[in-house]
């Protein structure tokens, strides 16, 4: 007897035996089981994760000899029939091959007919978004009424492309793609039962490449049958997907996580050594920053880490901050995507783990390795503003050196002053300066509680508003402040713009400007008089009008406008 490929073998023939899918199994099994079957089923999802072997087995449960049952006996012709592949009243169609008018008139035609062994005619159209728009068109009318006696199962890896109206006619049903535990403990299940000896781990690493797809995964679970000799082992199942020890992607990060570039390349010559894509062990380096990330920030999901080293991740998950966690992935996956860019595969996967070590942070002098070298860039980047604002005030006089300088006979004007600078002895280098702690700001003075508009004004520039509050805090007016308690006018048409929040906003701001608590009663006028907007208009108007005057009395535009007997436009001219 020839060899059976294990996909072909372990289709599952009951729903039972299905591995996942349990929500599209227990829709199915009600339907069966109740009597409520409706015409047309639609299955989607990616390759390999059931959709053709539910058609089938939803197939049997219909024609069964045993009576429609969500659990078909497996024994009756009709059953043995079905699993076979040779069932005269289900009819497979290979959309793809089948995707003109004609194929799908020749499917309505054998629809008309009566079945000849079962209960019900099946249709199971694989690959259906093959089919042409007129192929469509022209199933439409017996997809929405079809005879009694037949049902249609659609199966399609890409349901954008379905017109909407086939769509609305079908009740559909989406597969997911399986998870790797799932499908490791399936192919447990089937080595077991073939008697082939096997690695927990090189099953995991198998089911890693499966992507979620348990077809694909037992075929790579046959290829690795016949490439370690009727036995899986570890480093077989590696060498056959071409896929990196899990130490090497960890020496990897390790180095980057040292700034050892010695030792990095030292892993990247590892790398070379297999031959491998340089894009999938990228992606291995993605896939153990997520572990490192999820250890972080979840330690007892960290746990669940299998394909990695547990000691190790959380070894690096101590030593990594989660910001730079972050910035690696994000350099690991854009650096995959750009491999096809750089002008060798090599060089952009080099080139991807140099920009990991370029943009390490520095560690503080004289601070430990650990947690306060990880957040130094954040330190550093956050004293930067903090610097340029003390560096921007007067610096202070510093006492004149005791070495007597000769005066010049003339009286010079008294230069500028300058920043303090100590006096280094020659040969000996300028000292560093001091790190100026990111949070030494320059705080402004209090101010005073409005009374009028102009102080209105002031204060708004100071309180440092968000777009909407500024909008509505330039339509107030000031109708009388009282101790700690601020009235304020803003006209009815307004009143949709003043939420709870930005009434909150702006008290705080003002609180924080005059540095004691205070209260804003925004009350509802007819007309709110003199505000900030209007001000401010006024003197938008002004501008505007000095500019028109300047330009337009200008002597060369004169002279211009005379020689060319010109106008000038009105709104053409715009204040600086």
């Amino acid at each position: 007897m020839s060899y059976l490929a294990l996909a072909r073998k372990w289709r599952p023939r009951t729903f039972t035996e299905l591995v996942g899918q349990e929500h599209v199994v227990k829709a199915l099994r009600n339907a069966l089981d109740t009597g409520r079957v409706h015409h047309a089923f639609l299955f989607t999802g990616t390759r390999g994760v059931g959709k053709t072997t539910i058609a089938r087995i939803f197939a049997k449960s219909l024609n069964c000899e045993s009576g429609v049952s969500s659990e078909p006996c497996g024994q009756c012709p009709v059953c043995l029939e079905v699993d076979a592949g040779r069932f005269v009243d289900l009819i497979e169609i290979d959309a793809a091959s089948h995707t003109g008018v004609d194929d799908v008139r020749e499917l309505i035609d054998s629809a008309q007919y009566a079945p000849s062994r079962g209960r019900y005619k099946v249709f199971l159209i694989d690959e259906v978004h093959m089919l042409s728009k007129n192929a469509f068109n022209a199933l439409l009318k017996t997809l929405e009424e079809p005879p009694e006696h037949v049902r249609f199962l659609l199966a399609t890896t890409d349901p954008q492309k379905l017109p909407v109206t086939v769509l609305s006619r079908c009740l559909q049903f989406s597969l997911r793609r399986l998870r790797e535990d799932e499908i490791a403990g399936q192919f447990a299940h089937i080595l077991a039962a073939e008697g082939i000896a096997s690695e927990p781990s090189s099953l995991a690493l198998i089911a890693h490449a499966a992507d979620g797809s348990l077809r694909d995964g037992l075929s790579l679970l046959d290829q690795a049958i016949a490439h370690g000799g009727g036995q899986l082992a570890e480093s077989e199942v590696r060498a056959m997907l071409g896929t990196l020890d899990q130490d090497i992607v960890l020496r990897l990060l390790e180095a980057v996580a040292d700034g050892d570039a010695a030792a990095l390349y030292a892993a990247v010559e590892a790398v070379a050594g297999f031959v491998v894509d340089y894009g999938s062990v990228l992606g291995d380096m993605a896939v153990a920053l997520h572990r490192v990330q999820v250890c972080q920030l979840l330690p007892a999901a960290g746990e669940a880490a299998d394909r990695f080293d547990v000691a190790r991740t959380r070894t690096l998950a101590e030593r990594l901050a989660p910001e730079d966690v972050q910035l690696y992935y994000q350099i690991a996956t854009q650096g995959a995507r750009d491999l096809s860019l750089a002008p060798s595969p090599r060089i952009g996967f080099e080139m991807s783990l140099l920009r990991m070590l370029a943009f390490r942070p520095e560690a503080e002098p004289g601070g430990d390795s650990g947690s306060q070298a990880q957040r130094s860039a954040v330190t550093t980047a956050a004293a930067v503003p903090a610097a340029r604002s003390a560096s921007a005030g007067p610096a202070p006089r510093i006492a004149a050196p005791s070495a007597k300088v000769a005066a010049p006979t003339t009286t010079a004007p008294a230069a500028p002053s300058m920043p303090a600078r100590a006096v280094a002895a020659p040969g000996v280098p300028d000292p560093i300066p001091a790190r100026i702690p990111a949070s030494e700001h320059v705080i402004p003075d209090p101010i005073a509680l409005p009374a009028d508009t102009s102080s209105w004004m002031s204060a708004i520039e100071q309180m440092g508003l968000r777009a909407s509050t500024r909008q509505v805090a330039d339509h107030c007016t000031v109708l009388g402040c009282e101790g700690d308690a601020l009235r304020l006018g803003l006209p009815r048409a307004l009143d949709a713009l003043c939420t709870p929040g930005i009434r909150q906003e702006l008290e705080q701001a003002l609180s924080a400007a005059v540095a004691r608590p205070v209260r804003i009663a925004i009350e509802f006028v007819a007309e709110a008089g003199d505000t900030p907007a209007q001000r401010s208009a006024a003197q938008q108007q002004a501008r505007q009008q000095q500019a028109s005057n300047d330009f337009s009395t200008h002597p060369g535009v004169q002279a211009a406008m005379a020689a060319f007997d010109a106008e000038l436009a009105p709104g053409s001219v715009r204040p600086l």
